[in-house]
């Protein structure tokens, strides 16, 4: 497969081109800088230099041409106000499903957080983001020509991935390393019967292509 990946320098992101390239497939993760490129080509990707806070529909549809899945891995990252959470976790988020579906690629695949809830209350940051990406969730979810899959982990570690996790539409709360993260969404990839579910995700006691198995279909 040819998959394109937004927030292509990000931690799970990196550990997700390195699974996929060695996979045998061809993949490019769209950066702001530059000087990211090499990050990207040491894990096996092709470097795509695309602001998605400035780009238009078009443009991210043409980088987005003859894929056969994109994967939605940006984010403002820790340390970014109010108004990011919206242009990025939000407003980015959604750019990329319109782009999808201009190009037509639909298979899409969303990393988003545990708690996101277009409804949620509060003023904080954390809760602007928890709420921006709901809203894009939601946006997502009402695109009907997208094959769309969101996975939403608990709270992220960069502890060595065991390859155990527990994959459901309601987990409750845990934490979970970024390199297990990396193993499902390359797992959910190559499982289309996955498409149109909503799924979190923590550490727990199956191996990741058991637990995709066990939620495809449903």
């Amino acid at each position: 497969m040819r998959i394109v990946i937004a927030g292509g320098h990000g931690q799970i992101a990196l550990r997700l081109e390195r699974l996929l390239a060695a996979r045998g497939n061809e993949v490019a993760g769209i950066i702001r800088k530059a000087e990211q490129g090499d990050d990207l080509r040491t894990a096996g990707a092709e470097p795509v230099i695309l602001d998605l806070e400035s780009a238009s529909v078009d443009e991210v549809a043409e980088r987005l041409r003859g894929a056969d899945a994109a994967v939605f891995a940006a984010g403002a990252g820790p340390g970014s106000g109010v108004q990011r959470k919206d242009s990025v976790d939000k407003g980015a988020a959604v750019l990329f499903a319109d782009a999808a579906v201009r190009a037509g690629v639909r298979r899409f695949v969303v990393i988003s957080s545990m708690g996101a809830d277009p409804e949620h209350q509060g003023d904080e940051v954390f809760d602007v983001y928890l709420r921006a990406k709901g809203e894009a969730d939601a946006y997502v979810r009402g695109l009907d020509s997208l094959d769309w899959t969101i996975l939403r982990p608990g709270a992220l570690t960069d502890d060595a991935g065991t390859g155990l996790v527990r994959l459901e539409a309601r987990t409750g709360r845990g934490s979970v390393p970024r390199e297990d993260v990396a193993a499902v969404l390359a797992e959910l990839l190559e499982s289309p019967a996955t498409s149109g579910l909503t799924l979190e995700l923590v550490s727990g006691s199956t191996p990741v292509p058991v637990a995709v198995k066990a939620v495809a279909g449903n």
